[in-house]
């Protein structure tokens, strides 16, 4: 960046926060809301094609919940692995509020009242995000690229968390005997949740490795957790082989049409227009394009998709980071783009931080006592 354009960025972010701390509708328009850490971890088992968490926009707020939800997963873990040791006499305590001395960086964001200033972070966030070209707009590309790297970064830290757990020898890898499943698979019969044999078996942990040495590292165990975003063309391959595992009512090793119409073909249309709702969809309607969909996939034309088939589709049916990533930032900005050109300016993004923040802030307001977070 020249020197020209960092003078020109600190004046607009300079008169930014003037026109923001001064505007009469600072104070009017945006309601109340109290500031509510996220925590993700689970014992449970995650939601299979359908659901995802939010993706944290702010790397200095996911870098508390994540702490945060470190503490947690501790005391999760423990509780799972020592029941004999846990007590049930104490009260649930509420959600604390964040613990911002523990975390430096975060008072340089805090006002006078301890309130997370977020005008301030966006005017610095900006920049990082703006960054191809750096033209002073935020596009849906570099929105989704910004998400993406966010979404990878938290990936990545309960990947290596969970390869503590499993790493019983610190070697740095995780052979099948070292892996021991989730307690909710250990517990379960073979379809619990929508999960079929093959997951957290060993035929899943051998497709997670790519280079065949019986171990995973760091990145074969990331695969092995999170298969939709792997570039790993055995676990691909094994993925389509769960779908015709898992869809195949009658059993005879493929899918046929009616079990792609029933189940495969609406999850591909979901994904080609996240606003689809099929409910409202007849199946005669629907039956043509699904017929030509699965001609389309069906390459030796014997009315059968196999394994190998559905790979041309297997990224839709297991949406990857990216797909989310984009599906956030196409939400952000038909929330955020004020004068609806496709792109965000800083202002734009000042003028309305909730949608950038709606994953750490509670809609409920409280009935004796307000807080606003935006200062």
């Amino acid at each position: 960046m020249g020197k020209a354009s960092i003078i020109i960025y600190i004046t607009v972010a300079f008169l930014v926060l003037f026109l923001v701390s001064y505007s009469p509708k600072n104070s009017t328009n945006h309601r109340h809301r109290r500031l509510k850490l996220r925590s993700n971890y689970t014992f449970t088992p995650p939601h299979h094609h359908y659901h995802h968490d939010p993706i944290p926009f702010d790397p200095l707020v996911a870098d508390i919940e994540r702490r945060r939800e470190d503490k947690e997963w501790e005391k999760q873990y423990f509780e799972h692995s020592h029941p004999e040791l846990v007590t049930h006499d104490s009260a649930p305590a509420h959600e604390s509020q964040p613990e911002w001395e523990d975390f430096m960086d975060a008072e340089d964001y805090l006002n006078d009242e301890e309130k997370f200033n977020v005008t301030n972070r966006l005017v610095l966030l900006f920049p990082k995000i703006d960054v191809n070209p750096n033209d002073g707009f935020v596009t849906e590309p570099e929105l989704t690229e910004w998400n993406l790297q966010q979404a990878q970064k938290e990936v990545m830290h309960r990947t290596q968390r969970e390869m503590e757990l499993h790493d019983k020898n610190h070697d740095g890898f995780v052979s099948f005997s070292e892996y021991d499943p989730p307690s909710w698979v250990q517990n379960s019969d073979n379809t619990s949740f929508g999960y079929d044999m093959g997951w957290w078996k060993e035929e899943h942990f051998n497709a997670s490795d790519a280079d065949g040495d019986g171990l995973l590292n760091i990145t074969e165990f990331n695969d092995f957790l999170h298969p939709a975003d792997s570039k790993n063309p055995k676990l691909l391959q094994w993925l389509c082989k769960e779908e015709v595992r898992e869809r195949d009512t009658d059993k005879d090793g493929k899918i046929n049409f009616k079990e792609f119409f029933h189940g495969l073909f609406d999850l591909v249309r979901n994904y080609d227009d996240e606003t689809h709702n099929s409910s409202h969809d007849s199946d005669d309607s629907m039956e043509t394009p699904a017929k030509h969909l699965f001609a389309q996939l069906d390459k030796d034309g014997d009315g059968y998709l196999s394994n190998v088939e559905l790979l041309p589709i297997i990224g839709k049916l297991h949406p990857s980071e990216h797909y989310y990533a984009k599906q956030q930032a196409d939400y952000i900005i038909s929330q955020a783009d004020n004068d609806k050109d496709g792109r965000l300016t800083l202002t734009e993004m000042v003028d309305n931080p909730y949608v950038f923040y709606s994953a750490i802030f509670s809609d409920e307001e409280e009935e004796y006592e307000y807080h606003d977070e935006f200062r």
